[in-house]
């Protein structure tokens, strides 16, 4: 008794049992409250998958197939991922007005919340590239250098060297990047919407594509006017090299045509 009543004498003793105590609260919170959580996380992911699925029955089932399998006018959506739905979801592309070449980007028909719950849905149907964090996406900190390099290598020949867009073949075309969402632009170099080639992170690094993010809003934002005027959407020659090009070039052939018609008339007499 006298050496129990020395401990708890000892200066150390009150700073133990704290311990001690902060030792089972902390035990005890690990042990029941992450299960509680995952419960409610769980609850939380499988109403979601519910109510897209709903979702997906009256919107998109009549050209995807009712399980998603795909059909004559749609292909299949399983194993696509979250980000193909929210980039052809958000950006309006669908559900499609009616069949064409190609979908364009217009007002979306649902909400934000609507959209997570179909990208629920189809992302529970095979797994695929998930919605990327705004920290994978943000222009911020990426080499817009690097990334005009990346761009002109890999997209231009669609999409024009300051991402103004083109004609392709067949009535398709490569949409204007301008005013786009800078989460669709990486959306849809993960996913390969449509004509586009896809570029998983096995073939461009995530700090790649934030580098093509950072040039497209350095070339988007830009408020410098063009040193030669007009910048014909990007092509490359100022309007006064087309001016030069066309009549410059047209003003050579007359005097060729002129020179011969003159030599053709000399022989002659």
């Amino acid at each position: 008794m006298k050496k129990l009543s020395a401990r708890r004498r000892h200066p150390l003793a009150a700073v133990v049992v704290l311990l001690f105590a902060l030792a089972v609260t902390g035990g005890l919170y690990a042990a029941f409250a992450p299960a509680e959580s995952a419960k409610a996380d769980d609850s939380a992911q499988s109403l979601a998958i519910e109510e897209g699925k709903k979702l997906y029955a009256v919107g998109c089932a009549s050209c995807h197939g009712t399980g998603a399998q795909g059909t004559s006018d749609g292909p299949s959506l399983v194993g696509v991922g979250a980000a193909a739905v929210d980039f052809q979801v958000a950006t309006g592309r669908m559900p499609m007005q009616q069949q064409g070449a190609q979908a364009p980007r217009k007002k979306p028909v649902y909400t934000e919340a609507q959209i997570d719950q179909l990208a629920a849905y189809i992302s529970s149907l095979g797994a695929g590239p998930s919605v990327p964090s705004k920290d994978q996406y943000s222009p911020n900190g990426g080499d817009a250098a690097k990334g005009g390099d990346l761009f002109r290598t890999n997209c231009a020949q669609c999409h024009n060297f300051t991402g103004k867009g083109g004609a392709l073949s067949n009535g398709k075309f490569a949409p204007t990047l301008e005013d786009v969402d800078p989460k669709h632009i990486y959306e849809a170099m993960q996913t390969g919407p449509q004509n586009m080639p896809s570029f998983p992170d096995t073939t461009m690094s995530q700090k790649n594509k934030k580098d093509i993010i950072a040039y497209l809003d350095e070339v988007n934002t830009s408020k410098s006017e063009s040193p030669g005027g007009l910048n014909l959407g990007g092509l490359g020659p100022v309007s006064e090299g087309l001016f030069a090009w066309i009549f410059g070039l047209g003003a050579l052939i007359a005097v060729a045509i002129w020179v011969a018609a003159r030599t053709a008339k000399a022989k002659k007499s």
